[in-house]
């Protein structure tokens, strides 16, 4: 079974190295220069770097639906720059899942694929896709929605560690951004962590850097440009979240409820 994934960030990696491995054939695609800040564990690092590895599964960058064929072949998940998905056209795809998570739809159709599922608020199940999955954290994170929509987008990140907003670093202002700090790095709240020109990021608390991003990118002010884990575990920096796995999880239900004896060569086995 054939599955492509729009949008290669954290949230969906999660949901591809879940599919991956469960035997599935998983393609993903993104922005030339893509704006994850949990840069080292997105396939989407694949885009600057041309293969990135996550969890044992390595991604790498291709730039025709040829190469990503032989990617497949090879083992492994090809991510293609391409963010209006036109690869659609050129491979067979049984399965579509939106993970851009732009908290609408951009673009995604019933009719894209046999089984089409999103992920998060934007989306409303039976008129644009088959089925949602639920991305806020709580008690419904993960949950396959059937009828109806995600929880509407707050604007504040999840709780972890007791700290929501505090968490993330934005863009201090317009320009190239320029880190202070890398991936991994234990910061103490107040110090700089990264800079646009001559204006500074400060941290809103004390942890261990969990994303941030890539040196050069522009950025606008206010932009999400990195984020702070409160738990101080660097293993967390470098492994699928908990919301990604669980998040997984309900794709995973979504792409096995939506099959058939029919629409699934996994039947035929």
């Amino acid at each position: 079974m054939l599955v492509l994934i729009k949008g290669a960030g954290d949230l969906a990696t999660g949901t591809a190295l879940r599919l991956h491995r469960c035997h599935f054939q998983v393609v993903m695609t993104d922005l030339d220069h893509p704006t994850a800040v949990r840069r080292t564990v997105a396939f989407s690092q694949a885009m600057y770097d041309g293969t990135t590895t996550v969890e044992g599964v390595t991604a790498r960058r291709c730039e025709t639906a040829e190469e990503a064929r032989a990617a497949l072949a090879a083992g492994c998940v090809p991510v293609l720059p391409d963010p209006g998905a036109a690869i659609l056209r050129a491979l067979p795809f049984d399965v579509l899942v939106d993970a851009i998570l732009a908290k609408r739809n951009t673009g995604t159709a019933l009719t894209d694929a046999p089984t089409v599922l999103a992920l998060g608020p934007g989306f409303t199940a039976g008129t644009d896709c088959h089925g949602v999955v639920e991305t806020m954290r709580g008690h419904d994170l993960g949950r396959l929605i059937l009828e109806g929509s995600a929880i509407p987008n707050t604007g504040v990140p999840g709780d972890v560690g007791g700290y929501t907003l505090e968490r993330l670093i934005r863009a201090p202002g317009d320009g190239p951004f320029q880190p202070l700090v890398s991936i991994g790095d234990r910061v103490e709240k107040g110090c700089p962590v990264a800079r646009v020109g001559d204006e500074l990021a400060l941290a809103g608390l004390t942890g261990i850097v969990r994303g941030m991003l890539p040196a050069g990118l522009p950025v606008k002010k206010g932009m999400k440009s990195g984020d702070i884990d409160p738990r101080c575990q660097p293993r967390h920096c470098f492994t699928v979240s908990d919301k990604a796995r669980a998040i997984a999880g309900g794709v995973l239900e979504g792409v096995l409820h939506f099959s058939t004896p029919e629409r699934s060569p996994l039947w035929n086995d």
